[in-house]
């Protein structure tokens, strides 16, 4: 299978093979080897995949960044 990830900024493409049934964690783990040493930690993501996927991508890239994602709590008065 083939991945594309469009760098719109820079008007480029990426295609990267990857296995079928690949983990999400090791898509994240691969996106940083292969996109993020290039160009920086993404300012944001557009995916055209199941919500399910870029929310357990993310998680996935904050890990594999050793960075945490932390969700602010709604105010309750």
């Amino acid at each position: 299978m083939i991945w594309v990830v469009v760098d719109r900024l820079a008007k480029s493409a990426y295609f990267i093979a990857i296995k079928t049934g690949m983990l999400v964690p090791k898509i994240a783990e691969i996106y940083v080897e292969q996109i993020v040493r290039l160009h920086g930690i993404p300012s944001n993501i557009v995916s055209d995949r199941d919500p399910r996927f870029t929310s357990t991508f993310w998680e996935s890239l904050q890990e594999a960044l050793g960075t945490k994602l932390r969700m602010s709590s709604a105010y309750h008065p």
